[in-house]
């Protein structure tokens, strides 16, 4: 154990106990950033019963108005509306916060809600740099709180019964895994800079990032393609791929990596690759990533997933589509199992609150926790430093420290603009 996670588990044998809650009281919930995916977490969270809505966040009022309507319409609780997270934080006595801000956002906003005594369940990935998600893991321990990664799919019925063919041998000893999404699209259009609209605030929207003008491409769900705010279809898409492939296997981190891609395609204002390849050299597999925002066709079966590459044959974990394995002896019938996802959107985010509400009761781990989704967040975030540098990197997982390169090493953290400040690792 190094004296990174040393200090983690030494802090968290003195930390003050998790909050204690009345068996027959609901959980204080508040929602921090109130858009499309933090209103579907916490419809969750609502209709698991557990929980009492007291609190919801935005910096964009219209956002912030969606959210309180579906509220509404689900229950008579009364929550406050706060633009910042620090006063709702300050002044509500809260239980759970749930964290869906943009990813730039995440390591501020968990830190706080761990600080004030909450349990988190904060979207993925979750951090825009290596030192922000080592900041969380420390402070979930530190404090003995439970934080779950949004991960949904650790809970996925097909997702499940996956990892139980791989584990058990059937597709024989596995030399490689090969995760991709490939979409349609092509170059977009040029949306000019302008005011922000009524009721958002831009400078705290862009809060410890650079503050940019505002443009419509970037808010309300565009941000995922500008590298400011977070890390292009690797951050968003490739953590849940890479956090199924780290479920599987009991290596925890690769050796080396190494990114290619560029805007071959795309002509809008956004700055992240349209097409990108990573390939992370693990001890014993090794592992492809590639995506393109264009292309999007039938040929390939399936647009999105992974493929598990063994002696036995070939298993394909995709979404949607459930997962296939294709047998190596061509008279051997292939073994299919469907999705169960719910609406909208296609998730498992109902069985994964559920859990993250009996790690709460039983205090342990939850399935996702904050590790795992730190974890699979890295391998994201190296390809990106690869990708930046342009060149293969060598990573030593248990120091978090790239090998005898001082300029991956400065990228592993940010600065923030005033009067933000970067955590502390």
């Amino acid at each position: 154990m190094n004296r990174r996670r040393f200090l983690a588990c030494s802090l968290g044998a003195s930390a003050a106990p998790a909050i204690q809650v009345d068996s027959r009281a609901k959980y204080r919930t508040a929602l921090i950033g109130s858009g499309w995916w933090g209103t579907n977490i916490l419809r969750e969270a609502i209709r698991s019963g557990a929980c009492q809505t007291v609190a919801l966040c935005d910096v964009d009022e219209n956002q912030l108005k969606t959210a309180q309507a579906e509220v509404n319409k689900l229950t008579s609780d009364q929550p406050k509306l706060y633009r910042d997270y620090r006063e709702l934080l300050a002044k509500e006595n809260v239980h759970i916060a749930i964290v869906a801000t943009p990813d730039h956002w995440h390591a501020l906003n968990t830190l706080a809600a761990i600080e004030a005594g909450a349990h988190v369940f904060v979207e993925k990935p979750i951090g825009h740099t290596i030192l922000e998600g080592r900041a969380m893991v420390n402070a979930a321990r530190a404090a003995r709180r439970v934080v779950q990664v949004g991960t949904h799919r650790r809970v996925s019925p097909h997702n499940i019964s996956a990892m139980k063919f791989l584990k058990s041998g059937r597709v024989g000893t596995i030399g490689m895994v090969r995760a991709f999404v490939h979409s349609a699209g092509g170059p977009g259009e040029r949306t000019p800079d302008s005011e922000p609209p009524p009721g958002l605030d831009w400078d705290l929207w862009c809060g410890p990032a650079p503050l940019r003008p505002f443009n419509k491409a970037i808010h309300p769900r565009g941000f995922r393609q500008f590298l400011d705010y977070a890390n292009g279809t690797l951050g968003d898409w490739g953590i849940h791929w890479f956090d199924q492939i780290l479920w599987w296997t009991e290596e925890r981190y690769p050796k080396r990596i190494f990114s290619t891609g560029g805007r071959f395609v795309r002509q809008d204002v956004s700055d992240a690759p349209d097409t990108q390849i990573a390939v992370y050299e693990f001890e014993t597999f090794r592992l492809s990533w590639e995506h393109r925002h264009y292309a999007g066709n039938n040929a390939e079966k399936t647009p999105i997933g992974c493929y598990f590459y063994g002696t036995n044959g070939t298993l394909h974990l995709g979404w949607r589509d459930g997962w296939t394995f294709y047998p190596a002896k061509s008279n051997e019938p292939p073994v299919h199992e469907d999705a169960r996802l719910n609406q909208p959107d296609d998730q498992n985010i109902a069985e994964l609150f559920a859990d993250f509400l009996e790690a709460i009761r039983t205090n342990r781990r939850p399935v996702s926790d904050i590790e795992n989704g730190h974890l699979a967040t890295n391998l994201s975030l190296l390809g990106m430093i690869s990708y930046r540098l342009g060149r293969s990197l060598v990573w030593d997982g248990e120091r978090e420290r790239f090998v005898g390169d001082p300029d991956a090493n400065a990228l592993l953290s940010r600065p923030y603009r005033a009067p933000w400040r970067y955590p502390a690792v």
